[in-house]
């Protein structure tokens, strides 16, 4: 296995340096030995990886392709022996995340609490906001995220489900009487989160398919605290994500309504760039946070 990984080291550096002189000087071999590395590599592949005259050192058809899958193999290769000393040296320096704000106070904060009381070397920056960050260009290690997930370069991990729900105070409900359905919502005080849906439009599951009913909210609050807020002080139903009023609802200070309407859960992911050369602290991150999260009855 060694000699083919010197093999293709040799093809590599035959083809950058477009001559078997050059190859040579670079890795530090004689001329004849990098023409016999060649010739022995050719012959195991039964195919020609070059086109050689006088003057010039070309590569065929077979060679260009041969060249991308030496390239990728011999990456693949670095990532791998990376990643196993990684795993070997403690995980240290800055570590950087993002998530919704809610979501990054009640979940992400103490977990990642946990985390730095045992990973004593790292520290840690968050961004906690509403809003998807694109990890790359804000220099972000790892985000989590509710909500299908575009088409990207980066890793998923799921962890969990969160549903969209509407709610109110028992003092309201009792006033007011509980919506049988979506469309009774036209007779009740209604608390809009911006944050959560800007648009007048909730959407329900009805009769199976999916249909927006569309509201006339009483009052429309740009935060998902200030909406829970006000639902808690008796005014209204509102709507936000379940893990947002997951303790009022424990408390029995909210109640759910229209259950039976609602739309499937959101996903919940640990997302952080591709590959396998991940970081140490990135990787043991994720791990950490995947099994706090997949083990928290709220999310899942």
């Amino acid at each position: 296995m060694m000699d083919k990984i010197r093999s293709i080291q040799v093809f590599i550096a035959v083809a950058d340096c477009h001559g078997f002189a050059s190859a040579a000087r670079r890795l530090n071999m004689s001329p004849p030995a990098v023409t016999r590395s060649i010739s022995m590599l050719e012959d195991h592949l039964g195919a020609r990886l070059f086109i050689r005259t006088t003057r010039s050192v070309r590569l065929t058809d077979v060679g260009k392709r041969f060249l991308e899958d030496s390239r990728r193999i011999l990456l693949e290769l670095d990532e791998a022996e990376q990643a196993a000393v990684g795993s070997h040296v403690e995980p240290r320096g800055e570590l950087n995340i993002t998530a919704s704000a809610l979501l990054g106070r009640m979940f992400i904060t103490p977990i990642l609490g946990e985390f730095l009381h045992s990973y004593p070397k790292v520290n840690a920056r968050t961004l906690y906001v509403d809003r998807v960050v694109n990890l790359i260009d804000e220099g972000l290690d790892v985000g989590i995220r509710i909500g299908d997930l575009p088409d990207s370069s980066l890793t998923a991990v799921s962890c969990g489900s969160v549903r969209q729900v509407v709610f109110g105070a028992p003092k309201y409900i009792e006033k007011h009487g509980q919506p049988q359905h979506p469309e009774d919502l036209v007779n009740h005080a209604l608390i809009q989160s911006l944050a959560v849906t800007p648009s007048r439009e909730w959407a329900f599951q009805i009769g199976g398919s999916r249909t927006s009913v569309h509201i006339k909210p009483r009052v429309q609050m740009n935060t998902n605290d200030a909406a829970i807020e006000m639902a808690l002080g008796g005014w209204g139903l509102s709507r936000v994500i379940s893990y947002q009023i997951s303790p009022f609802i424990e408390e029995g200070r909210l109640q759910t309504v229209l259950d039976t309407f609602e739309l499937p859960p959101m996903p919940i992911h640990v997302v952080h760039q591709e590959g396998r050369m991940v970081s140490g602290k990135v990787r043991a991150f994720v791990d950490f946070m995947v099994e706090r999260l997949r083990a928290d009855e709220h999310i899942n």
